[in-house]
């Protein structure tokens, strides 16, 4: 199986809107369902039922809000914290599809204690692979509650904070215990430690799969993630 650098990752996206004419809101759709089925699978919620879905800017985030919303019709009490919401209407349909499915959203990014209090899971949708750091001020308080909290961490495609390619730049970066890597791996992936390692987002066209050598594992059945 192929790990991604960035620019590849890139490419393969391009591909996928460009050759292949997949709508950015359909792809986001079912990598956020895949997201929230992996989760499942590591965290079941009769253990891990409240879950703080952190969101980003980008597609990153988006996908967390998707993942929110599929996870809320899967049985667990979801909490969305998107401290810098995109001003476009596809993210504003997301937020907004959120709140009609009852998911509760804050605004104040939440204490080490205050999460270890009121959740069980966080879910670290905060930056994808077009991230270069450092970290932006209005994400600087959920970036250190990703680092200092003891509750265990699913990230959507790359652990936030990490460079694409090289892994964790410091000491201090969040460890997750699963990691969903969306399409394909990426290169940073090969860094992770974690206990789950679980590849989602069933849509990639044959033809993209032989152009970029992914060799992709066989997803089983009818599941829309696959353990790697």
């Amino acid at each position: 199986m192929k790990y991604l650098n960035q620019n590849e990752a890139i490419s393969v996206d391009q591909d996928l809107f460009n050759e292949y004419k997949f709508s950015v809101d359909q792809l986001m759709e079912l990598a956020g369902l895949s997201c929230a089925h992996a989760v499942v699978k590591c965290f079941p919620a009769d253990r891990y039922s409240r879950v703080l879905v952190c969101c980003g800017p980008g597609n990153n985030g988006g996908d967390g809000l998707v993942c929110a919303r599929h996870l809320a019709l899967l049985g667990y009490k979801c909490t969305t914290y998107y401290p810098k919401p995109t001003p476009k209407t596809l993210y504003e349909n997301l937020a907004y599809q959120c709140k009609r499915m009852e998911i509760c959203s804050i605004v104040e990014c939440p204490t080490v204690e205050m999460s270890a209090d009121g959740f069980d899971l966080i879910v670290d949708a905060l930056f994808g692979f077009s991230f270069k750091p450092p970290v932006r001020a209005d994400f600087v308080p959920v970036v250190e509650l990703l680092q200092q909290t003891k509750l265990p961490i699913a990230s959507v495609d790359i652990p936030s904070g990490w460079d694409v390619e090289q892994g964790k730049l410091q000491d201090c970066d969040l460890e997750p215990t699963l990691l969903i890597s969306l399409t394909a791996p990426k290169l940073c992936a090969k860094h992770f430690k974690g206990k789950y390692h679980y590849l989602g987002g069933r849509f990639v066209p044959p033809a993209l799969q032989r152009k970029y050598e992914l060799n992709l594992p066989e997803y089983p059945g009818n599941e829309l993630c696959v353990e790697i």
